[in-house]
């Protein structure tokens, strides 16, 4: 392997926190022959399309209620690969992603995105949570208050 296909993890773990939820830190880290990089963009589109269904047509559209958890799915994943990533040795990762070349030391830079990534994963998973939840909930009490009627 060569200078030229050394793999960064402050870079991944950078990708993961910007790009991560539409698969770019996957294609980065194990090139373009990866099959779940290419499935990452389609639950992230169909997320943003819940939310933008959900700003013209309200909280009441269930095809929206549907598809946002998707979105804030995708971004926990990608958050939690980044944290993992980070979190990972430098020895560790060259000897898994770099097989072969000198070792180089990963600097705060990665840490930093770590915690960026650790506050953007849980607050996109409890939005999601919570906004499930909500939304089961509402649904259930309309449900049994048209059944009482």
């Amino acid at each position: 392997m060569n200078e030229n296909n050394y793999k960064s993890k402050t870079i991944a773990t950078w990708l993961a926190l910007g790009l991560g939820s539409l698969g770019l830190h996957r294609l980065y880290v194990y090139g373009f022959k990866d099959k779940l990089a290419w499935l990452h963009p389609w639950p992230t589109l169909a997320g943003l399309y819940g939310v933008q269904r959900m700003n013209e047509l309200g909280q009441d559209d269930r095809l929206a209620w549907v598809l946002m958890p998707l979105l804030g799915l995708m971004l926990s994943i990608a958050m939690l690969n980044g944290i993992v990533w980070g979190l990972c040795s430098d020895e560790q990762w060259d000897q898994r992603h770099n097989p072969g070349q000198p070792g180089r030391k990963s600097g705060w830079a990665v840490i930093i995105a770590v915690i960026a990534c650790l506050f953007l994963g849980g607050t996109s998973l409890m939005s999601t949570i919570s906004f499930s939840a909500q939304r089961y909930f509402e649904t259930q009490a309309e449900a049994a208050q048209a059944l009482s009627q």
